[in-house]
């Protein structure tokens, strides 16, 4: 059956919004595109750019796949287009993050790490996550609270002020929405990253076994033929 499948002259193509890497690519889109609505200047080439670039990437994916039934060596090319796109996208981020000296968090980072374990797949998701962060920075964790034992009120409260500090009494400098909003999409630029380089190297193997358009329909001329 898998031989068929490789001999038909037009074989199964289009099914791009099923792949991973378009899912992540869009959500790239989504955040990308409010993102530089809240932070970065509408008159700024960087907004258009930005934008575009997060939309090239969707946009080749999908436009990849739908060539495939006649040109594998069009859908590699566009599957490379899209990921040239998501690594201009991933420098702007950075530079964002540099020029403002905001913190390129780590992968180990733990609210990172809370990021990645949420698994986003809407745009709500990762303002949700934002919003979050924002609480734990603010009023620290329920945990550290509990270290330091239950808030303290009247005399007690009075007799102990001096002695203690209160617990990120304010949020940390860094930690503001804008930061933690571009950290998350290049996170989100990472994760389709890898899965468009495991993409492209498959799409590779599969043109050097299986050839393109041409090869297919030399094959079933001659099949038609008898030969």
């Amino acid at each position: 059956m898998a031989d068929d499948r490789q001999n038909e002259l037009l074989p199964t193509h289009g099914g791009y919004r099923n792949l991973k890497s378009f899912q992540i690519s869009r959500l790239v889109y989504d955040v990308t595109a409010r993102f530089c609505y809240l932070y970065i200047d509408r008159k700024s080439r960087t907004r258009d750019q930005m934008i575009q670039a997060a939309r090239s990437g969707v946009q080749n994916i999908a436009e990849g796949s739908m060539a495939s039934a006649t040109s594998k060596k069009m859908e590699l090319k566009l599957t490379n287009v899209a990921r040239a796109s998501l690594e201009e996208l991933k420098l702007d981020y950075e530079d964002f993050l540099r020029q403002r000296n905001f913190p390129l968090l780590e992968p180990e980072h733990p609210a990172l790490q809370r990021f990645r374990k949420r698994r986003c797949k809407i745009l709500k998701d990762v303002q949700e996550w934002v919003a979050d962060e924002l609480s734990r920075s603010k009023y620290g964790s329920s945990a550290e609270r509990d270290r330091h034992g239950p808030a303290l009120t009247g005399k007690d409260k009075e007799n102990t002020q001096e002695h203690t500090v209160p617990v990120l009494a304010s949020p940390c400098p860094s930690m503001n929405p804008s930061m933690l909003a571009a950290n998350a999409a290049l996170s989100l630029i990472n994760l389709a990253s890898y899965l468009l380089d495991r993409q492209v190297r498959r799409l590779a193997a599969d043109f050097e076994k299986q050839g393109g358009f041409t090869e297919r329909l030399y094959r079933t001329r001659r099949k038609k033929r008898g030969y």
